[in-house]
Order: structure tokens, then C-alpha cells, then sequence
């Protein structure tokens, strides 16, 4: 391509973009944030634009679309749709989650993959970058239905799995029961024990202690890190959070151990106040094991209250953790973040704060921790399990955490000298982007055009 300024070329890449990706706003999305931070770094490294080296980033090596029948349990015979994107290998293997959700679609798949790209570039770990999953829901489904689903899926996506080529991992809806049916359906199909394959997996065989709490962990980790450059810390803030699942529940115990007081959390249904401080074991038993809603929660703590209206975001805090699902923080709730005095807001999800969102947080000043940065903990651990896989090691709990927590302070690192290196400094979202690019851009002009 012809030598012209950087935002040029940075607009014309986004405009071939739109025209091979049509209806796929996410990936859109998130393309036009990335490629925006890039401008600075490629006026002043011209060289990473050399080669069609940006052109060649946005466009995925390799794109899998199949068809998944199963079988229920009544006989009756089902369709769905399986999905990987294989977004970049200059790292390493591909590497990231799979989710079974009704409604995924590949520009979903697309936008996930392309963040992981820089996120698992941040983690200095030596992981590619890919994203996959089904328009499967297991809500409601026996043991035995899933597992024909996870064998089926699993007999078709093998052949393009392994632990040198692409390791997935678990994401919405795929926990330790999916993994395990899928390695068993991987291993019967290789014919061979090749734990590295999947991470995710029980910890009686391969899989790695903090592997569940770590993306939740991880976010916690960052925000202290954030706070730290003011001198500040967690102990005594107010924090409230999107989502009970997960990553959600476990930012909630690390947030809790620091000394936060944790006094929102919210699910489909609502959002629950809680200003003595969420009851962490509650919270657990709701929704970890009764698989229950939030207005269980108020029923149950004295001084509780549940709200099906409005948003956890309307509740006053310091600090303020999406981490459900992207779009989710709209530029109303971050209004009103905003006047009730928020200082950090860091994603634990992927991508959960609209462009106009953010555009309101940076205005006024508040630290925003961008979900490629702020919730790397999860492909972090996973990453780590996959070294503990090769060799045939296994880390106690606090080996795991303390491991995970010296990423995390890496990456806050990182993301600093980057855009204080760029000009722009506090930005996180220009600092985890030029750091990621600039590790992968780097090995891509290593390896040639490939």
C-alpha cells in the first residue's frame, strides 16, 4: 500500500474492514478502537506498516463454520452451529475460550478473537489468538445431552485442535463439566493423552488451581495497580459489579480480601444493594449451586434490597467492574458513574463499555482499565496451566495466584510505559493496544508475509 499519513491509513484499513465484514457491528467495534490507538505508534514507527502488516492483522488465518447434530434425550434430532476463528499465530498457538450461547454469531466470535490478540500478547505468555463456540444453550439440559452436544462439536473441531496448533478454553456457558467431555471426545479421537489441548480441565488431571477465580482475580489485581500510581488502594472503597457469575463473584472475594466493601452485583433479572457488604458465601450458594436469581438474595439477608429496574451502575461507588457482557455500561450509566464520583472502572468482561461510554469516563477523568488489560488474568492462568501441562507439573493454589498476580502487574506495567511512550499518559486503552500490537507486530515481520 502507498506511503500516506497514519490516520489515512489507519481509515482506509477500517473502510476495506466494513466492506469484507458486513453486519458485524462488534467486530467493528472493536476493530475502530484498536486500529484509532494504533495512529500514534505507526507515525512513530512507520516501519509496522511496512508489508501490509496492519491490513494482514485485521484479517483472520483461518475461519471454521460447522454444522453440530445431536441428539436429546427424547430421541429428537438437533442443529447447531459451531464456530472458531483462528485470529493469530505470530505468538504462539491460538488460543481462547469457547462459549455456548443461543444467540452467537461469527462477527461475535470475530470481535472476541481480535481482542485476544493483544490481550494474550500482553500476558508475555507465547499465545496465539483465537475464539470459538456454538449457538448452543445447556440451560436446561441433562448431563448426558450436553455431553452428546460436546462430543459432536468436538468430532468435528479435533481436526483443527492441539496443543502445539490451537488450545481452547472455557468461556460463557462452557465450565469444567463441558471441557472434560471434550477432551475425552479430543482424546478418543487422537489417540493420544494430549492434556495441553484444552485448559480449563479438572484439577485431578491437568488442569491448574486459580484457573476459575483467576480472570475475576486478575481484574481486581489491575485495579489495585491503577490505584496505586495516585498513591490509592482498595481498602475502604465502595465497589460495585455487573454479572454474578464466575468472574464477577470471584472479583468480589479478591476486592473483599483487599479490604473493598462490595455493595452491588447484578444478573438478568436486577441488580442487589447490599450497603453492610455482599455476603460472599450467600452469593455463592445462589449462584453456584441453587443456580438462583438476585431477588433470592434480598429475600435472605436482612437489609438487602433487589431491583428489577434501573441499573447496578445507578449505585453510587468508587469503583466499578462490568463484567457480564459487551455493551453493557452505556453512556447513560457512565453519566451517571460519573456524577456520583467514580474513580476507576475496569472490565472484567470483553469490551462491556460502549465507544460512547468510554468517551465519557476519559473526559472526566477516570481511570479506565480496558478489558484486554484489566480481565487477562483468565487466558493468563490458562496459559500457565498449559506450561504446568508440558511439564507434567502441578502448582498448590498459592503458586498459581502468585504467578497470576505477577502477570497482572506486568501487564499494568506494560500498559503505562506504552503510553507514557506514545504521548498519551494514564490512557490505558492507547497503552494496551500499542503494547500488544507492538509484540505482535514485531513477530510478524520476523516470519515474513504469512
Amino acid at each position: 500500500m502507498m506511503s500516506v499519513d497514519a490516520s489515512s491509513r489507519v481509515e482506509a484499513v477500517y473502510a476495506e474492514v466494513l466492506r469484507r465484514n458486513p453486519g458485524e457491528p462488534e467486530f467493528h467495534q472493536a476493530v475502530r478502537e484498536v486500529l484509532h490507538s494504533l495512529e500514534p505508534v505507526l507515525r512513530k514507527c512507520p516501519q509496522y506498516a511496512d508489508a501490509n502488516l496492519v491490513e494482514r492483522l485485521v484479517e483472520p488465518e483461518r475461519q471454521v463454520i460447522f454444522r453440530v447434530p445431536w441428539t436429546d434425550d427424547a430421541g429428537e434430532v438437533h442443529v447447531n452451529r459451531g464456530y472458531r476463528v483462528q485470529f493469530s499465530s505470530a505468538l504462539g498457538p491460538y488460543k481462547g475460550g469457547l462459549r455456548f450461547v443461543p444467540q452467537l454469531s461469527l462477527g461475535t466470535v470475530k470481535f472476541l478473537a481480535f481482542e485476544q490478540i493483544f490481550k494474550n500478547a500482553l500476558t508475555g505468555l507465547g499465545i496465539g489468538a483465537g475464539k470459538g463456540g456454538a449457538d448452543f444453550d445447556p440451560k436446561g439440559r441433562s448431563d448426558a445431552e450436553v455431553m452428546r452436544f460436546c462430543q459432536s462439536f468436538m468430532t468435528e473441531l479435533h481436526r483443527h485442535l492441539g496443543e502445539h496448533t490451537d488450545v481452547p478454553a472455557g468461556d460463557i456457558n462452557v465450565g469444567a463439566r463441558e471441557i472434560g467431555y471434550l477432551f475425552g471426545q479430543y482424546k478418543r479421537l487422537a489417540n493420544r493423552y494430549e492434556a495441553g489441548v484444552l485448559t480449563g480441565k479438572g484439577i485431578g488431571w491437568g488442569g491448574s488451581y486459580a484457573r476459575t477465580e483467576a480472570t475475576g482475580y486478575g481484574t481486581v489485581h489491575f485495579v489495585q495497580e491503577m490505584l496505586g500510581t495516585r498513591g490509592e488502594e482498595l481498602d475502604g472503597l465502595r465497589v460495585v459489579l455487573s454479572g454474578s457469575g464466575n468472574v464477577s463473584l470471584f472479583a468480589v472475594e479478591k476486592a473483599q480480601a483487599l479490604g473493598a466493601q462490595v455493595v452491588a452485583c447484578s444478573d438478568s433479572s436486577g441488580y442487589v444493594v447490599d450497603e453492610a457488604g455482599l455476603d460472599l458465601d450467600l452469593l455463592k450458594e445462589i449462584k453456584l449451586e441453587r443456580r438462583g436469581r438476585l431477588d433470592t438474595y434480598a429475600e435472605a439477608r436482612a437489609g438487602a434490597r433487589f431491583s428489577s429496574r434501573g441499573s447496578v451502575y445507578d449505585v453510587p461507588c468508587d469503583v466499578a467492574l462490568p463484567c457480564a457482557t459487551q455493551n453493557e455500561l452505556r453512556e447513560e450509566h457512565a453519566l451517571g458513574l460519573v456524577k456520583n464520583g467514580v474513580k476507576v472502572v475496569a472490565e472484567g468482561a470483553n469490551m462491556p463499555c460502549t465507544p460512547d461510554a468510554v468517551a465519557v469516563l476519559r473526559e472526566a477523568g477516570v481511570r479506565y482499565g480496558p478489558g484486554k488489560a484489566a480481565n487477562a488474568g483468565g487466558v493468563a492462568t490458562s496459559a500457565l496451566e498449559m506450561r504446568q501441562n508440558a511439564a507434567r507439573e502441578s502448582w498448590t493454589f498459592s503458586e498459581a495466584e502468585s504467578r497470576l498476580a505477577v502477570v497482572m502487574r506486568a501487564i499494568h506495567a506494560d500498559c503505562v510505559t506504552a503510553a507514557e511512550e506514545f504521548g498519551t499518559p494514564d490512557d490505558y486503552v492507547l497503552g494496551a493496544n500499542a503494547a500488544g500490537f507492538l509484540r505482535v507486530a514485531e513477530a510478524m515481520r520476523d516470519q515474513g508475509v504469512v
